[in-house]
């Protein structure tokens, strides 16, 4: 009788899963899949379960499967804005992969590449289906690294010609629209008041979630047609400007729910569908260019387990990253 082998675990740094060129546009179709599947009820994803060690940072376990991609696990991410402070990231974290089939973990992988893509692809698989598909102009606000990955994604749906640039940080908002500039030929300019960012086809704010949010974006801001992806929960947005939407829609209904009993979301509306139900057609996207929508998206363990997946699937096939008994 042959023995049987010792179970391994794939471990991938950052280094590694960046050295795998993985594209955003790869990453933008696995996320468009990710919601037509969990809209169409096949998926597995409770909310995400949180802590609050310190302020406004927080801790999320994150578990997902996707059958159809063979994808289960689990992303444990953590976000503290007085890192920036102390020269740490704010967003730092790892993803486990487990077999489906017999439960055993197969892969541990850093989480911040991985998390920067997949909301960023989120992003623009919101616009497809809700922004206007003339929409030319981009209002990056808080320009980090979910500002970079999702303009990125959205020159992978949109023909861009131009963004605005908010940050707090001015010298953060320069760098951003320089670097925009070089790398994907835009007219990127930076203003020192938010409002001309919102006053865009496409907005995206992407600042600290805050528990206790003082909110700057009112309402009248926001054009007729325009779209807008909030990433930050309600931290930049008023209630009155969300409640100007004639579509509000969120990544995870359930989820929403969930954060709005821990006391966020006080003054947002109900959404009226599910990003998942949109993609998979049984409720309706933007139906006019007049339209003012919105996508709140909280971010999804499916999309982490399902890009984590692809990322285990080609480093295994390119004996990228350490192998390590279990």
């Amino acid at each position: 009788m042959n023995p049987v082998p010792r179970p391994t675990l794939r471990y991938l740094s950052r280094r590694d899963i960046e050295s795998l060129g993985i594209t955003m546009a790869e990453v933008v179709a696995i996320v468009e899949d990710v919601f037509r599947e969990k809209g169409a009820g096949r998926a597995q994803m409770p909310p995400k379960i949180d802590l609050h060690p310190s302020g406004d940072g927080f801790i999320h376990a994150m578990p997902g499967y996707l059958p159809a991609r063979g994808a289960a696990g689990m992303k444990w991410i953590s976000g503290f804005p007085a890192n920036r402070e102390r020269g740490l990231p704010y967003i730092s974290g790892l993803i486990v992969l487990n077999d489906p089939a017999t439960g055993l973990p197969v892969a541990v992988m850093d989480a911040t590449w991985i998390t920067a893509m997949r909301t960023g692809a989120a992003t623009a698989v919101a616009a497809k289906y809700l922004a206007r598909r003339d929409s030319r102009s981009v209002g990056i606000v808080a320009c980090g690294v979910q500002g970079r990955s999702n303009l990125e994604a959205l020159g992978c749906v949109f023909d861009l010609e131009r963004v605005i640039a908010f940050d707090v940080r001015p010298e953060a908002a320069r760098a951003f629209a320089d670097e925009a500039g070089a790398q994907f030929g835009l007219d990127a300019t930076v203003t020192a008041d938010v409002r001309d960012a919102v006053a865009t086809d496409i907005v995206v704010t992407s600042g600290p979630i805050r528990r206790t949010p003082r909110p700057t974006i009112p309402a009248g801001w926001l054009e007729p047609g325009a779209f807008a992806c909030p990433l930050d929960f309600d931290s930049y947005w008023q209630g009155e400007a969300l409640a100007e939407a004639h579509k509000l829609a969120t990544d995870d209904v359930p989820q929403m729910a969930h954060f709005r009993q821990l006391g966020f979301f006080r003054d947002t509306p109900v959404p009226y569908a599910d990003l998942g139900e949109i993609v998979a057609g049984t409720k309706p996207g933007r139906e006019s260019d007049d339209e003012i929508t919105v996508s709140i998206n909280l971010g999804l363990a499916l999309e982490d387990v399902a890009v984590g997946a692809a990322v285990l699937d080609r480093a295994t096939g390119r004996g990228v990253g350490s192998e390590l008994e279990t």
